[in-house]
């Protein structure tokens, strides 16, 4: 899931002078660390944050930096059981929140926390819409829905046969 997230910022990578070639997001294989042509937009992809002192956590999925606008996103995506999904949305705020202060005053640029929560069988919180529209690219909540939905019953069919 994380990957199709990755892959769906492709869109706004490209545009920023990135080379991706991969069609589906089952193939694409993120770098760890890309960064455009000149510099001005940087995508991390599970690396973690180096402060002066020791932030317990530093790791979200996928970090945009973007310098030219003076903007940072930390995104975290998950799947949970369906009645946990706003629950574990105000997890993931709150978990990052320290991280988000501490970039903020490190790197100079407003930083923002994109929880990115879907349930095992494709619920969605009602603020999911709004934070995947913040996401740089081109997304739809319904294929991330369905890549949920086909994730959970790859699982299921692997366990009751």
């Amino acid at each position: 899931m994380t990957e199709c997230v990755h892959n769906c910022t492709s869109t706004y990578a490209r545009k920023q002078g990135y080379n991706w070639t991969k069609k589906h997001w089952y193939e694409h294989v993120p770098k760890s660390v890309e960064t455009n042509k000149g510099g001005k937009v940087t995508i991390l992809w599970n690396q973690q944050v180096q402060t002066d002192r020791t932030i317990p956590n530093n790791k979200p999925d996928i970090i945009i930096r973007d310098n030219e606008k003076g903007i940072c996103m930390l995104i975290d995506v998950a799947i949970s059981g369906d009645r946990n999904v706003i629950k574990k949305e105000a997890e993931k705020i709150l978990k990052y929140k320290e991280l988000t202060i501490k970039i903020q005053r490190m790197w100079n640029s407003k930083t923002k926390v994109i929880p990115v929560i879907i349930g095992a069988t494709g619920t969605i919180s009602k603020s999911c819409r709004k934070y995947v529209s913040n996401i740089p690219g081109n997304h739809e909540v319904k294929e991330l829905q369905k890549k949920a939905i086909l994730g959970t019953a790859h699982i299921l069919r692997k366990v009751l046969m």
